[in-house]
């Protein structure tokens, strides 16, 4: 009996399937990034057909449901929102402030924030809402 030498295994390993699952990850991940959602403060926002869409400034005035006020994602009272608000308009680029307010709120919380809003002197005042077409497909 004769005994022929071993055989060698090819080892070798591609690895162009594992490059293109990775840049397939990167990319993923890259552009799920930019439809991140504003975490913390849950409201309902009035919709409104004639609404345009406007880049978010550093001043934000949230007002919830519950009738809580938050600058930039801080809880505060009415009694400190005009101190505070001053020091944030004093240290901004553009003195714009948007108020994002709960469709359920008081009209009179939202004119007393508006008020003390034009105190702090702001120079524009935007009132964030939700595009009429977003309501259709909630409603579905």
């Amino acid at each position: 009996m004769e005994f022929s030498g071993r055989r060698k295994v090819s080892t070798h390993l591609n690895i162009a399937p594992l490059i293109d699952v990775v840049f397939l990850l990167l990319i993923f991940f890259m552009l799920s990034s930019h439809f991140v959602t504003q975490p913390g403060i849950k409201l309902t926002l009035p919709t409104a057909v004639t609404g345009k869409l406007h880049l978010e400034e550093d001043i934000i005035i949230f007002i919830t449901r519950d009738s809580n006020l938050y600058l930039n994602e801080e809880e505060i009272s009415l009694k400190e929102l005009l101190d505070k608000l001053r020091v944030k308009v004093g240290k901004a680029k553009k003195k714009t402030v948007i108020i994002k307010a709960d469709e359920k709120i008081d009209l009179g919380l939202a004119v007393r924030v508006m008020d003390i809003a034009k105190q702090a002197e702001v120079e524009g005042l935007i009132i964030s809402t939700k595009a009429e077409e977003d309501v259709g497909e909630q409603g579905k």
